[in-house]
């Protein structure tokens, strides 16, 4: 095992991604969804693209046409995995699920994923140079709030209630962390607020033909392998409300070997996380590789 994809996660949109190479997929993705993908990703305005349900499908479009010219050049995956959304663009390049229902599934999902919680009452911010278990007995101690993402080894997300998310950002500070951000999100993703989504998010998935993985597929919330479609469709409805485990993901793909990680999407965040999680591998994003 030698090469990993890694497909980003919503917030590496940008206005203007995908033009020269996503126009195919864009195009079958406004049929689909019945509105113009294709003009919010190229032109904007960025205030429509990075709303949750417009974001998640444009991420996904860009994504596997980024995947598509890989294939193209004759490179290939031993091993793939993807950040929260991400994990969707990795089972489509997969061939667990067709790029047709993935689409519809993950417009649904940023779109359930926003009604769920009112705007306001839910909050993220990102942990600095804090300590993992410190981090998560806080949270338990405090209640109401969760870490959301483990990224690498000195950042964290949190995420839950607004005032639980303050509380617990204070304490954390006190026990040594560097330094707290709360970021500008539209939601508490991966919390247990998300409940609601989630719920809705399995019946739209049941509607959905779920295949045997082509290529070996990196789980978020476990960070092991993906085998069956059974285990496949647990993974995507326990994610929403789960820890994404991208550290681990990433340390297991190193463990077994990986030694190039190949960012597909937009943006560079992967790149950067996976230098901070061990700077001897080699990353690199599709356009470079």
């Amino acid at each position: 095992m030698n090469i990993a994809f890694v497909f980003p996660g919503q917030g590496s949109q940008f206005v203007g991604m995908g033009k020269g190479f996503a126009e195919n997929l864009l195009e079958q993705a406004n049929e689909i969804l019945g509105f113009d993908l294709q003009k919010l990703c190229f032109e904007g305005p960025e205030d429509e693209l990075k709303k949750t349900e417009i974001a998640q499908p444009a991420i996904l479009a860009v994504s596997v046409a980024a995947y598509n010219l890989l294939v193209n050049k004759g490179i290939k995956a031993d091993v793939v995995a993807g950040h929260s959304l991400g994990q969707y663009s990795a089972l489509v390049a997969a061939g667990a699920i067709d790029f047709k229902d993935a689409v519809k599934v993950v417009h649904l999902r940023g779109k359930f994923m926003q009604e769920a919680v009112p705007l306001g009452e839910g909050a993220m911010s990102a942990v600095l140079g804090g300590q993992r278990d410190e981090i998560i007995k806080i949270c338990k101690a405090i209640g109401g709030v969760q870490p959301a993402n483990f990224n690498s080894p000195d950042q964290v997300v949190i995420s839950g209630k607004r005032l639980s998310v303050e509380e617990v950002g204070k304490k954390i500070k006190e026990a040594g962390a560097k330094k707290i951000i709360p970021l500008q999100v539209s939601a508490p993703f991966h919390s247990e607020l998300m409940k609601p989504a989630e719920l809705k998010l399995k019946e739209e998935l049941k509607k959905i033909k779920i295949k045997k993985t082509e290529i070996p597929v990196i789980d978020n919330t476990t960070a092991g392998y993906l085998n069956s479609p059974e285990e496949i469709f647990d993974k995507l409805v326990e994610q929403v409300t789960g820890s994404v485990l991208w550290e681990d993901s990433i340390r297991k793909m190193i463990g077994d070997g990986v030694k190039l990680f190949i960012e597909v999407g937009p943006g560079k965040v992967l790149s950067g996380l996976i230098k901070k999680i061990d700077p001897s591998v080699e990353v690199k994003t599709y356009a470079e590789a």
